[in-house]
């Protein structure tokens, strides 16, 4: 796991997007995984800037989302199909069958999230994963206790990330929905390549767990640290409970050039 401590998030959003567009010149058909929640939105608006001004393409890509909600209707602005299509997908040239996200309509939920692991598989698995951390150390909707072999299932959401939701409802946590579909731990950790951004520091408690703990389900995060290639980029308020953010920042000063993200 590399640690890398940056000044703010539109420096996370930049370092972001930087390996993103690496990975999409040297494989132009790759395949990237999306996430939702605030911590994306710098990154999703600087590959749109970075798209508008000539200097990537997502035209060959193809993308998966990390959940969604079960039970909005199609139409649901908070539906997170039509938030990634809001904030991201509709602003670049991604083909409009581009992004695939779990079915939170299905009438079979168990045999739909079945098929979105064997569609992954299908498209030779995901090259780089955007993900964020939830203040329990949640990653995607994997939940605290969650098995760190799980694969996309049916999860019910905490109270924790029921109240953190409800800003995007409102302020209403009665309109969050209860339910959700998500990849699972081992679903995530085959991606090739981990990015994780995390800001401000309502997350510090659950980034320390994450780099520097123990790997545990009850910091499904912690999990990371068995990933060859996840990269983590955090703000100083983030980092605040790192022991070692000292060394984090000495290595990441230090890095070859050749190495890349």
């Amino acid at each position: 796991m590399e640690v890398v401590i940056l000044p703010d998030a539109q420096t996370i959003a930049a370092t972001a997007a930087g390996a993103i567009a690496e990975l999409l010149h040297r494989r132009p058909d790759a395949v990237l995984g999306l996430a939702t929640g605030s911590s994306p939105l710098a990154l999703y608006d600087e590959l749109v800037a970075r798209h508008q001004a000539g200097q990537v393409s997502f035209a060959r890509a193809k993308a998966f989302m990390l959940d969604e909600y079960v039970g909005l209707p199609a139409d649901h602005p908070e539906r997170y199909r039509n938030v990634i299509d809001r904030a991201f997908a509709s602003r670049v040239d991604l083909a409009p069958d581009a992004v695939q996200g779990p079915d939170g309509l299905a009438a079979d939920l168990p045999a739909a999230c079945a098929a979105y692991d064997q569609a992954i598989r299908d498209a030779g698995g995901v090259d780089l994963q955007i993900l964020g951390i939830g203040s329990d150390g949640h990653i995607a909707f994997n939940e605290p206790g969650s098995s760190l072999a799980s694969r996309t299932r049916v999860k019910t959401l905490t109270t924790q990330t029921i109240s953190d939701n409800a800003r995007f409802f409102g302020g209403d946590a009665a309109a969050v929905p209860r339910h959700v579909l998500t990849q699972g731990l081992g679903t995530i950790m085959e991606a090739r390549h981990l990015v994780l951004m995390a800001t401000g520091r309502a997350k510090a408690e659950a980034v320390h767990h994450m780099v520097e703990g123990g790997v545990t389900a009850m910091w499904p995060g912690s999990l990371l640290q068995f990933h060859p290639h996840a990269t983590v980029l955090l703000d100083d308020a983030a980092a605040a409970r790192l022991q070692l953010a000292g060394y984090y920042r000495h290595t990441y000063a230090n890095k070859p050039a050749w190495q890349g993200l």
